[in-house]
């Protein structure tokens, strides 16, 4: 059985340029990037471990993918998820697992 997190769980893997095309996406719409991972999380778990600080100084998308990519590596094995936090409705505007466990 497959868990499923976030909504494009539900949808084949993305490929390299289809997960550039969704950070740079975050990075457009001027949300506030930040990166989460989880070793072994329930599906209803909202609360992953935080890899560094939110990036509120206004990153690029390969800044992001960068950080993405670090986490990864220092977490072998973990999910890595990108939020995007949209400050000023004050919510998480967009979430997805950009690295699954394994990958």
């Amino acid at each position: 059985m497959t868990r499923r997190f976030e909504t494009f769980s539900y949808l084949p893997a993305m490929s390299a340029a289809q997960l550039r095309a969704q950070v740079a996406s975050v990075v457009e719409r001027k949300l506030i990037p930040w990166v989460e991972f989880a070793r072994d999380p329930a599906p209803g778990d909202h609360l992953w471990s935080l890899w560094r600080l939110p990036m509120t100084y206004g990153p690029n998308a390969d800044e992001v993918l960068a950080e993405i990519d670090a986490c990864a590596a220092a977490n072998p094995g973990a999910n890595v998820r990108l939020v995007g936090y949209d400050a000023g409705r004050q919510n998480q505007a967009v979430a997805f697992v950009a690295r699954a466990q394994g990958e």
